[in-house]
């Protein structure tokens, strides 16, 4: 019997929707059947256009609060009937910069919204999905995490601390709810050209005014650092969308608990 990543008739949730990752996440599953919550803050600017009202439902939301992750599952069962599909996407740096200044440099407040931004966001919605899912038989859930929750950086202590609590908290959930047909997952990427890199003013420029470089400059001395990435480039959103995808439909089946890290071969150890 064959296999492919069919999501024909399934709901999905997508966090950190509007750019980058979650924004190509939220276009491959909908070119594998899926009708599609997408949330971020502009969602309903970032992806206007993308898809009919009747397949994709675009919902401005602040993710980093209580209340918001709630909104996009509810809204998946007002529109849609349900959720079959949960991608925790959502992730920044806090401040939106590095810390160059290290550990000592990060207030209690950066701390606290880099677990809000990072962590709660998933917790929040896979509290809220839970629920549905069960009803449901069942579902998958995929967590955008980092390299850096196995790759700790001084300039982005709090994101990598907050990421390996994501790595962390898929696992046990994946223990827990398996036998309720969940499956948990976890997509760890390397550095990806998106907006959080190549918009003006976001980290790529911050790197390169620190390096006394321009942008481009800036990104292959990320690639060529660190040991260098092996396939000697930055990957792309579809790059890490794809893998979402398929951890999210039945050829996946067999999987549960799995940190997948794709990052073009920047992490060497085993």
């Amino acid at each position: 019997m064959s296999v492919t990543f069919d999501l024909t008739g399934k709901v999905a949730v997508v966090t950190g929707a509007g750019k980058g990752i979650g924004a190509a996440v939220t276009r491959e599953l909908l070119d594998s059947g899926a009708r599609v919550v997408a949330g971020s803050r502009n969602a309903g600017t970032d992806l206007s256009g993308l898809a009919s009202d009747e397949v994709l439902a675009a919902v401005d939301v602040d993710l980093s609060t209580a209340e918001g992750p709630g909104r996009l599952v509810a809204t998946a069962v007002e529109r849609f009937g349900g959720l079959d599909v949960l991608v925790n996407n959502m992730g920044a740096i806090s401040g939106g910069r590095p810390k160059l200044g290290g550990f000592m440099s990060v207030s209690d407040a950066e701390w606290l919204n880099s677990f809000e931004l990072n962590l709660l966001s998933a917790v929040r919605a896979t509290r809220a999905a839970l629920p549905t899912l069960l009803e449901r038989g069942g579902g998958a859930i995929v967590n955008v995490g980092s390299v850096n929750a196995i790759l700790p950086d001084p300039s982005v202590v709090d994101y990598s601390a907050t990421k390996a609590a994501l790595t962390n908290l898929g696992k046990s959930l994946s223990a827990e709810f398996a036998p309720q047909g969940i499956r948990v997952n976890t997509v760890s990427p390397g550095p990806v050209v998106t907006p959080f890199w190549t918009a003006p003013g976001a980290l790529g420029e911050q790197l390169a005014t620190a390096m006394g470089t321009d942008l481009d400059g800036a990104m292959r001395a990320m690639a060529e650092g660190l040991g260098g990435i092996k396939l000697g480039r930055f990957g792309t959103p579809e790059e890490i969308a794809r893998l979402v995808v398929f951890l999210a439909s039945p050829a996946a089946s067999w999987m549960t608990g799995s940190d997948i890290v794709i990052d073009g071969g920047l992490i060497r150890t085993l």
